[in-house]
């Protein structure tokens, strides 16, 4: 059998029916970005909700077996297509439906649920993350369907609505539904590329744990002409303790913070790309890749290595005018990002004691964790999974994949493997530069029309490794 050949007749065959039926999923593709899915924000509920419903339709008249799980929060669309046999092996693909909010509205150029394409990109809300990577993903089943009569492996999705603010309802869902969950392969769509024309597969995230922490000195504000002096100002005391947080190479100074750091192996080194250009980033972001650990490379610092973060403070008076006071308290938002095999809850608790145990004199210092967290996790090279959608990817891009990691974090992966019980993959088609979480949200066309193909693609070679 020539599989090259057969391999690029597939492609053909894929392209000329994407091409065909732009109109058609291009508006499906819009009316998915209106529903303003926003998870966050309670007066969106009955939005979110509509969303799934919608969506849920849609499978259903692609011939999938739907359930709207219900959850403490927003509904779970599970669908599944079993029809491939009990000899095809079983994929189950991760998605999300809910968006980000969309503040600040006076900075999008264009309404963020009324969809405008502009220069082959698609600007709204959701239109990357995650819904234009949750729409090829179903449209390549489509495409499959439509052009070979049937899907070549079962498929069963997970769309959920509560990923962008930590999937709580779902991980308390997913004790419930092993035995729909149950899968050969996981598929965690949800991720990016670092360059726009080459293939990318995502071999691991960091955790995340956050932490609210307020300092307290007076029972209210006070007079600094009449107090300054005598009473200790929390929000001076509030940035010494942070200070101390890090030392003069960047190092977190939390006593034990490093401990359970598992560092690369030389084969897990050898399979990633750890490539980086300073001056491209700079002209990205408007940022230098100088903070962190002075001993690691900027990419080991946002993929392999743990992160303190201060992601928000306040305290006192902020307005235009002035206000000579000593405040009440300061606060302070932290985030730390984990990576294997640091546990969120021991770093919670390692925090927690390293700031009360170094209050200042004259404040009280109060660390509440927040409840949700993510754990890192990590992939081998050399899984089946990956090897079979790193040659799909090559085939769509004319273009060797690379394997790189992933700084963020999609709370939900851990547990979702360790339900599905298969080999883990986690690929996506984001770019940095697509404006997600901020306005004008944006996602190519082009990548819209590579991931279809992608997925399609790699269902096709699922079943051919497994044969």
């Amino acid at each position: 059998m020539n599989t090259k050949k057969n391999g690029q007749e597939n492609l053909k065959k894929m392209q000329k029916w994407i091409a065909d039926n732009r109109k058609t999923w291009l508006e499906e593709y819009q009316t998915f970005l209106r529903f303003p899915s926003i998870s966050s924000e309670p007066h969106y509920k009955q939005d979110v909700i509509n969303c799934a419903q919608w969506l849920s339709d849609y499978l259903k008249e692609m011939n999938f077996e739907v359930e709207l799980w219900k959850t403490n929060g927003h509904p779970v669309v599970f669908a599944s297509n079993l029809r491939a046999g009990p000899d095809k092996p079983t994929l189950l693909i991760y998605n999300h439906y809910d968006v980000q909010p969309v503040d600040p509205i006076e900075e999008w150029i264009s309404p963020p649920f009324e969809p405008q394409i502009r220069d082959g990109q698609v600007y709204a809300r959701g239109a990357q993350d995650n819904k234009g990577q949750c729409f090829y993903v179903i449209q390549a089943l489509k495409l499959l369907q439509d052009t070979t009569g049937s899907l070549p492996i079962n498929i069963k999705l997970i769309i959920e609505g509560e990923e962008e603010h930590g999937s709580t309802a779902l991980a308390e869902l997913l004790p419930q539904k092993k035995k729909e969950l149950k899968a050969d392969y996981l598929a965690i769509v949800d991720l990016v590329l670092r360059r726009p024309h080459v293939p990318a597969l995502t071999l691991g995230l960091r955790g995340l744990i956050t932490l609210d922490v307020v300092v307290e000195g007076s029972a209210t504000d006070l007079h600094s002409g009449c107090n300054g002096g005598i009473v200790p100002n929390p929000i001076h005391a509030l940035i010494r303790l942070l200070g101390n947080m890090r030392d003069a190479n960047g190092s977190i100074t939390v006593p034990g913070f490093y401990d359970d750091v598992k560092d690369m192996s030389k084969e897990e080194r050898s399979a990633v790309s750890f490539e980086f250009d300073e001056d491209e980033f700079h002209k990205q972001t408007g940022a230098f890749a100088t903070g962190g650990e002075t001993g690691f490379s900027p990419i080991e610092r946002a993929w392999i290595r743990p992160t303190l973060e201060i992601n928000g403070i306040n305290g006192g008076y902020s307005g235009t005018g002035f206000k000579t006071v000593i405040p009440a308290k300061a606060i302070a938002k932290i985030s730390c990002r984990l990576v294997p095999d640091q546990e969120p809850e021991k770093i919670k608790k390692l925090l927690k004691a390293y700031l009360e145990k170094n209050a200042p004199a004259g404040v009280k210092v109060k660390v509440t964790p927040h409840s949700g967290h993510g754990k890192p996790f990590r992939v081998s090279p050399n899984a089946a999974l990956v090897k079979a959608f790193a040659k799909a990817f090559e085939e769509v891009f004319n273009h060797s994949c690379e394997f790189i990691y992933e700084g963020s974090t999609i709370p939900i992966t851990v547990e979702l493997s360790k339900v599905c019980g298969g080999e883990t993959i986690l690929f996506g088609l984001g770019l940095t530069t697509d404006q997600i979480h901020a306005p004008n949200e944006h996602f190519g066309l082009d990548r819209l029309e590579k991931g279809m193909l992608a997925v399609a693609l790699g269902l096709l070679q699922l079943q051919i490794s497994k044969n």
